[in-house]
């Protein structure tokens, strides 16, 4: 196991790399220049101006030059200096991270759990209206727009029913403490969390179901209703815990995706997290916090992936690794 995940780990530090490179060079061809935005914003476009800006920002130099500098930096576990914000990439994302953690970790609860339990009863009950129902329901929301479930909620539990605050974190100036900042972040928390766990839902529903489905037509679930097991016993110990390696497979993949996929859910909600804050970096064209985002997202999804690897043999004992 320990060569298997130093291996792994081998691998992902080559792919980061790659990520790296091209997220580097896909940033510099994007329409837009730091310098002529910093300096309209300073109200001096004069061209020395601009000059100065570029050569103090190192972005005078060849695309190259540039790229070895951000390289050596992030060798030495450096993601940069924000030249909007002031303050080092690290230390921005260290402050928006623990945000994104909480967000995206209680929506892939939300979205895993609702979605195997609802799926699981949809294949018990297979061509029934209770499956009609759990199956349409799946496939609304996720065929509907997450920015606009985003904007209903708000407008159904807090404008109108005033039963959950709307944006933020926690309360502005409350001064709350211990338990009851808990219970403050926790109802700020409960839109966004459900709004993006729903979406996700949605995908579980449908594999959970399909999966159980066919493992349910193999011949070993034939034999054990041959010995006069219960069904709930089946459905559970044969049929699920078989039908669950492939819902492992998604949420692995998915689990990564949502520490950097949340931006939308970030903005609507304005809750302070990483999504939003590359969203804030793209906006003021700052090179070195949006690449500082890439790497960070970039190397969780690798290290879900790695997990999910890991996990495989405690799903599913006759995989081997390898």
């Amino acid at each position: 196991m320990l060569g298997f995940v130093a291996r792994r780990i081998a691998k992902g530090i080559v792919v980061l790399l790659a990520i790296v490179v091209l997220n580097f060079f896909l940033i510099r061809l994007a329409p837009g220049d730091p310098a002529l935005v910093m300096a309209g914003e300073a109200g001096a476009g004069d061209e020395a101006f601009i000059a100065q800006l570029r050569e103090k920002f190192a972005l005078d130099q060849p695309l190259p030059s540039q790229l070895a500098a951000y390289l050596r930096s992030i060798a030495g576990l450096d993601l940069g200096y924000s030249v909007r914000q002031q303050m080092p990439v690290a230390t921005l994302i260290g402050e928006r991270l623990p945000a994104t953690l909480l967000l995206t970790g209680s929506a892939f609860a939300i979205s895993l759990s609702l979605g195997v339990l609802l799926g699981s009863l949809a294949a018990r009950r297979a061509g029934t209206p209770a499956d009609t129902a759990i199956t349409g329901l799946a496939l609304l929301f996720y065929a509907t727009p997450l920015f606009w479930v985003s904007l209903m909620a708000i407008l159904l539990f807090s404008v109108r029913l005033e039963w959950l605050p709307s944006f933020g974190f926690e309360t502005v100036g409350a001064g709350h403490t211990g338990l009851a900042r808990a219970l403050d972040i926790a109802r700020h928390l409960v839109l966004p969390a459900m709004t993006l766990g729903l979406f996700f839902m949605a995908v579980y529903v449908r594999m959970t179901r399909s999966s159980m489905l066919e493992v349910s037509r193999l011949d070993f679930v034939k034999t054990a209703r041959a010995k006069g097991l219960t069904e709930r016993v089946i459905q559970r110990r044969h049929i699920l815990r078989n039908a669950l390696l492939p819902v492992v497979t998604l949420a692995g993949l998915q689990a990564g995706t949502l520490v950097g996929g949340a931006v939308l859910t970030e903005t609507v909600f304005a809750w302070p997290g990483i999504g939003r804050l590359m969203y804030e970096a793209l906006l003021q064209r700052d090179y070195n916090l949006l690449l500082g985002v890439f790497v960070v997202s970039s190397a969780m999804v690798l290290v879900f992936n790695l997990v999910t690897d890991v996990v495989y043999r405690a799903v599913d004992p006759r995989i081997e690794v390898a």
